[in-house]
């Protein structure tokens, strides 16, 4: 039985890239933003100076025993716990990666840090960058960024489009629209106005779909959806049932909890999961998991979604 990683996570299915195999170099929850939206629970370790969290040689030890297994991947992910960029050896591990696979690096970041210009040279390696952009002006940026007080709007602005006109990759941006929040027609005309300064190669327009952070953070309606695609060219992310999950840790208990430390599993996923693996006794999974101290169930929208505590 191999042991579950620390690290290295997936593949999991993903809208954008295929099957994604995620890496999270930070610890869980270690992020620079308190996001109302965020599916992985209240940010406990806010910092907005980067780290050596852990050595570069430990994730790459574990991405070496993915590819000697053999599991097939569309993309590698830099996402997970929180903020990517908050780990100090990216650089060096995107390097590292690129000597071994071929597959894009994605990045997935809130683009806070990239004022720095040792995360906009970093950035700028991957082959795909997924900066959020959530707020249109400074009060906005905050009330559902929530970021660490050293953050300024204007700052984080100007780096992004100085970023989006000299990135050579595909810059996809994404836009979280939550109901009531920053929904509406004026809301939507506004964004409208802040996103023509950056140069993208796509927008996708998400909203809330797990469960929130914040119980207020709720989703907004089809019809606004669509309103929001028309007005500001975008793509919408459906909520779509995807069931492309897989793990090269032999124990499915094992494999369901390294993957929902970082992509929380409903139900109906956590089953497909099961049944792909060709498990017989699916209950006793779903009960262990039930009583399991590090798992903790939301029911948001007649779903129950599992995820790390």
């Amino acid at each position: 039985m191999k042991k579950a990683m620390n690290y290295v996570y997936g593949p999991i299915p993903s809208r954008r890239l295929g099957q994604s195999l995620g890496i999270s170099p930070i610890p869980k929850k270690a992020c620079n933003y308190a996001c109302i939206y965020c599916m992985l629970g209240p940010t406990d370790k806010m910092t907005n100076t980067p780290q050596m969290f852990m050595p570069v040689s430990d994730i790459l030890d574990e991405f070496d025993q993915v590819l000697a297994s053999g599991i097939p991947f569309d993309a590698v992910t830099f996402a997970g716990d929180g903020e990517p960029t908050l780990y100090a050896g990216l650089k060096e591990l995107i390097i590292e990666l690129k000597k071994r696979t071929k597959k894009p690096i994605a990045l997935i970041t809130n683009g806070a840090l990239l004022s720095d210009p040792e995360v906009y040279d970093t950035c700028m390696l991957a082959d795909i960058v997924m900066p959020s952009v959530n707020g249109y002006d400074e009060a906005s940026f905050k009330r559902i960024n929530r970021p660490h007080g050293d953050i300024d709007f204007e700052q984080v602005t100007l780096a992004l489009k100085k970023f989006s006109r000299q990135y050579p990759g595909l810059l996809w941006l994404e836009l979280m629209l939550i109901k009531g929040i920053n929904d509406s027609t004026e809301n939507l005309l506004k964004y409208q106005d802040f996103l023509h300064q950056f140069y993208m190669d796509k927008l996708y327009i998400n909203t809330p779909v797990r469960p929130p952070v914040e119980s207020f953070a709720q989703m907004v309606t089809h019809e606004k959806m669509l309103e929001a695609m028309d007005i500001l060219k975008g793509i919408g992310i459906e909520d779509a049932y995807e069931n492309g999950y897989a793990s090269e840790i032999s124990d499915d208990l094992e494999a369901i909890l390294n993957i929902t430390q970082r992509h929380p599993m409903n139900q109906h996923e956590i089953e497909h999961f099961l049944k792909k693996r060709n498990n017989t006794n699916i209950e006793n999974i779903f009960r262990l998991l039930r009583s399991h101290p590090k798992i903790k169930i939301v029911h948001y929208r007649g779903i129950d979604t599992y995820r790390i505590k």
